[in-house]
C-alpha cells in the first residue's frame, strides 16, 4: 500500500492532536483554574500532574501515577473543577458587600 503525502500529514496531525489531548487539551476560558493535566508515561500508564511544576498530583495520601486513561481523565477534570470552585469561593469571600442602589 502506497502512503500518500496527504495520509502522512493526516497521521502526523493525528499524533500531534493525541499528544495535545493527553496534556489536557484546550484550556477553557477559566484557564487560571486549569492547574492539572494528564500525560502518558513510557510504561503506557497515565499520570495526572501539576502543569506548572510537572510534578505528579497528590490526592489524599497517594500520588496520581500508574492510572488508566479513563482514571487520569476523570481525576484531571475533578481536580480542575475543585480548584475552580475553591478559587470561586475565595473570590466570593473577598468581594465587598455593596448595598443595592434604589
Amino acid at each position: 500500500m502506497k502512503v500518500t503525502k496527504f495520509e502522512s500529514n493526516r497521521s502526523r496531525n493525528a499524533r500531534a492532536l493525541s499528544a495535545w489531548e493527553n496534556e489536557g487539551g484546550a484550556v477553557a476560558s477559566g484557564h487560571r483554574n486549569h492547574h492539572y493535566g494528564r500525560r502518558i508515561e513510557a510504561n503506557k500508564s497515565w499520570t495526572v500532574y501539576h502543569v506548572f511544576s510537572g510534578v505528579p498530583a497528590n490526592f489524599g495520601s497517594g500520588s496520581m501515577v500508574d492510572l488508566s486513561e479513563k482514571e487520569a481523565t476523570t481525576m484531571m477534570i475533578s481536580l480542575n473543577a475543585n480548584n475552580a470552585e475553591r478559587r470561586r469561593a475565595i473570590k466570593l469571600k473577598q468581594a465587598p458587600l455593596v448595598a443595592p442602589q434604589f
